[in-house]
C-alpha cells in the first residue's frame, strides 16, 4: 500500500489526521520565560507516554474493517493476518487488536455475523451435558429470530452461493474458527458437530428464506423442544 494518498497525503495523515501546523518564529513573551518551551523547539514527552504515533482517530475502526473486508475477500480466512490488515489500514498491528479480538474477532465484525464461537462455547457449556442440544438450538434459533441481527448472515450466504471466493473464506471460518473448536471442547467428531449445525441453519433457511408455513412462523421454544432431542443425538453419539 502506498506511503501517499492521491491527494499527497501520507499514510499516517489519512489515518490520523493531518500534522499539526508549524510554530511561528515569533516567540511571545511567555515563551521565553524560564521553563517554557521556545517556538521550534521540540516538545518534551509526558512522563509514561512514549513518543510514536498517536491513538487511532475515530474512523479507525472503519478503516481497519475496510481493509479487513478487503484482505479476507481476497486471501481467505485462513491466509488473512492481522498483520496484513493493519498494513492495508495504514495502522499499527497493536490498533487492530486494541480494537479486535484476534482475527476471529475482526472477521465477525466485518462480515457482521450474529454469531460468535466464544458465545457459542460458552452458552454449550453452561449447563448439563445432556441438554447441550435443547440449547444450541434455542441459541440458535433465538439469535436468528432477530430480524436486524439474521440480514448480515443470510446475505453472506446468498453471496456465497455465486461467489467461489466467499464460499472458501465462509468454509475456512466456519470450519477453523467455529466447529473445530467446538467439536474438540465437547469431544464430538466432526462429522456429528457439522450434522448438528446443518440441520439448524437447514431450519434457519426454511424459516427465513423460503419462508414455508408453519415453520416459518411456529415459536421458538416450539422448535426448540422438537429439535433439541434429535441434535442431542448427534453430540451424544447415541443413535
Amino acid at each position: 500500500m502506498s506511503g501517499t494518498s492521491a491527494h499527497g497525503a501520507s499514510a499516517g495523515e489519512a489515518v490520523y489526521g493531518p500534522a499539526p501546523a508549524r510554530a511561528s518564529r515569533a516567540t511571545s513573551a511567555a515563551d521565553t520565560r524560564p521553563g517554557s518551551a521556545t517556538a521550534g523547539s521540540t516538545p518534551a514527552v509526558p512522563a509514561g507516554r512514549r513518543p510514536g504515533r498517536r491513538p487511532g482517530s475515530v474512523d479507525t475502526r472503519g478503516q481497519i474493517l475496510a481493509a479487513a473486508r478487503e484482505i479476507f475477500a481476497e486471501k481467505g480466512f485462513d491466509k488473512a493476518t492481522i498483520r496484513g490488515i493493519a498494513r492495508q489500514a495504514g495502522v499499527d498491528p497493536a490498533l487492530v487488536h486494541h480494537y479486535f479480538e484476534g482475527k476471529d474477532g475482526v472477521f465477525i465484525a466485518a462480515m457482521e455475523l450474529p454469531i460468535n464461537p466464544e458465545t457459542v462455547i460458552s452458552t454449550l457449556l453452561a449447563g448439563p451435558r445432556e441438554e447441550i442440544g435443547e440449547r444450541l438450538a434455542r441459541l440458535i434459533l433465538t439469535i436468528t429470530s432477530d430480524a436486524e441481527a439474521r440480514q448480515p448472515l443470510l446475505a453472506l450466504v446468498r453471496t456465497a452461493m455465486t461467489n467461489e471466493r466467499m464460499v472458501i473464506m465462509v468454509r475456512e471460518f466456519m470450519t477453523h474458527a467455529l466447529l473445530d473448536r467446538i467439536a474438540e471442547t465437547l469431544r464430538v467428531s466432526r462429522v456429528r458437530m457439522e450434522a448438528a449445525f446443518a440441520q439448524l441453519f437447514g431450519v434457519v433457511l426454511v424459516r427465513y428464506v423460503l419462508r414455508l408455513e408453519p415453520m416459518a412462523s411456529v415459536d421458538v421454544e416450539e422448535l426448540v423442544e422438537l429439535l433439541g432431542p434429535t441434535i442431542q443425538r448427534y453430540l451424544d453419539g447415541s443413535r
